[in-house]
């Protein structure tokens, strides 16, 4: 056996093939963004099918990348719901732009660990630079330290761990045992990652309080003095507060000032889930909705949920770093580094391997410009109010909750059907035909009980033709007899 043929066993793909094959590989990404838009939007395989097309075993020699390729097209495209397809109005869109995609392209030709400073000193410093354009579009403290994680629930998560160790309770060294019991709180409109992030950090359900909200779906915060009053009356230990600006189900926007007035009297960190509906604020006339949040301990916001970058991108913003430092930091000595005053962004989180996710989101700011995405932000927004409009003059459909943003929760209303239980079996009946029809894909969700469907208005080719067949296809299921 020759020594070249030694070498090239260990080899990875060779410069030529590798050129060729990207260029396969781009010329099918390129295909399939085009011709999404006439795919169903909605997933139409069985449970199981997918991985019953995949063989039990890997291959014992390579295979070519069209092979791979065709797999694509035979396996995963009909097991996918499509995201960046112009009919999804199920959830915040998550819409993978072009800028974007080719940022993470390049992340992943990169493939370096952003753990320490010195591991790669260019993702650091991107990173920062980037998160803070980020915060001067939307308006936020320019001085504000900043970190990408993967999603809000971490973000959320790690943000109340910081405000755990702010509350002087010792669980870094003695855990909770002894401690009083530990209360945050939330609207009841808040995410679930609230909850989940209750249950790994040890204050369990029980103490994670859902504060009602108002007629619009706010968190009340008379309610939610009270409540931090009669924790503290019987012995417990409020230590934090999440306020919501754009909830998951309404999108309706917590009023953050009363919220952080109360948090100062009772001495509580203020964190805010802005994931989805901060990325608004880089319009001005919607800057209102982060208004408060500048008094706030903690913040995050997701740029991959309406700033057109690819999943996963989530940004946490903190006006506290050195508690996260206090509450995360962990410095084993191997990975101690004779560098200088640096940012090591393992100090600020649970999380060591970081992927150089701000490169696609520099990119995406550096192809659309800020005046550019407040535009696309703009007229998502509009095309939501579009809608309501249709719905409100509509007989026989009823609009359940505001339109703050780009989200429109409705429902179908018969004339003289009030029965609860009636209303939502016949609006899951309707949301079902709609979503079969492969044109739209609309999600539901329940408001004081009363079931409705949903509309997230956010991917970058969804125009007034989509959200027009969204409302036709609504009323036609009801015109079908379903209700």
């Amino acid at each position: 056996m020759s020594s070249e043929h030694h070498e090239s066993l260990g080899a990875d793909m060779g410069s030529e093939e590798f050129r060729a094959a990207l260029q396969r590989v781009g010329e099918w990404v390129a295909a399939y963004r085009e011709r999404v838009g006439g795919m169903p939007v909605l997933s139409r395989v069985r449970p199981g099918e997918v991985g019953a097309g995949i063989p039990d075993a890997a291959p014992r020699e390579g295979e070519p990348v069209e092979a791979w390729l065709a797999d694509l097209d035979r396996l995963v495209v009909p097991g996918l719901t499509h995201w960046n397809h112009p009919g999804f109005m199920a959830y915040f869109g998550i819409s993978g732009s072009g800028p974007g995609i080719l940022g993470e392209l390049v992340a992943a030709a990169f493939n370096v660990n952003g753990m320490l400073w010195k591991t790669s000193p260019a993702l650091t410093e991107v990173e920062q630079a980037v998160l803070r354009w980020l915060a001067s579009a939307l308006g936020l403290p320019s001085d504000w330290f900043a970190m990408i994680a993967d999603t809000a629930s971490t973000s959320t998560l790690v943000a109340l761990a910081a405000a755990r160790e702010a509350a002087g309770v010792a669980v870094r060294e003695r855990g909770l045992a002894g401690s009083r019991p530990l209360v945050m709180y939330c609207s009841e409109e808040a995410h679930s990652s609230v909850d989940k992030a209750g249950i790994v950090l040890g204050v369990g359900l029980e103490n994670v309080r859902r504060i009602p909200s108002d007629s619009d779906f706010r968190m009340r915060v008379d309610l939610l003095d009270a409540a931090i009053r009669d924790d503290l009356a019987v012995g417990r230990m409020p230590f934090a507060v999440v306020a919501t600006v754009g909830t998951t189900s309404a999108t309706a926007v917590d009023p953050v000032p009363a919220i952080a007035d109360a948090c100062r009297r009772h001495g509580l960190w203020l964190h805010v889930d802005a994931a989805y509906a901060g990325s608004a604020a880089i319009a001005p006339e919607f800057r209102w909705l982060l208004e408060g949040c500048e008094r706030a301990d903690s913040l995050v916001t997701n740029p991959h949920k309406w700033l057109f970058t690819p999943i996963d991108c989530s940004v946490l913003y903190t006006r506290r770093p050195e508690v996260f430092r206090a509450a995360l930091s962990l410095v084993p000595e191997y990975l101690r580094t004779d560098v200088g005053e640096v940012v090591d962004l393992m100090d600020y989180s649970f999380q060591l391997g970081r992927r150089f996710r701000a490169l696609k989101l520099w990119w995406v700011f550096r192809h659309f410009g800020v005046d550019g995405i407040a535009e696309r932000i703009r007229e998502h927004c509009r095309l939501a109010r579009t809608l309501a409009e249709w719905i409100d003059a509509e007989p026989g459909m009823e609009r359940l909750a505001p339109v703050t943003t780009s989200v429109v929760c409705f429902r179908l209303r018969p004339h003289g059907v009030d029965d609860e239980g009636e209303l939502e079996r016949a609006n899951r009946a309707a949301l079902d035909a709609v979503n079969a029809s492969g044109e739209v894909f609309l999600s539901h969700t329940k408001l004081k009980g009363r079931f409705c469907l949903r509309a997230a208005i956010g991917n970058l080719q969804t125009g007034e033709t989509q959200v027009r067949r969204a409302f036709e296809l609504t009323r036609g299921a009801a015109g079908a007899g379903l209700v």
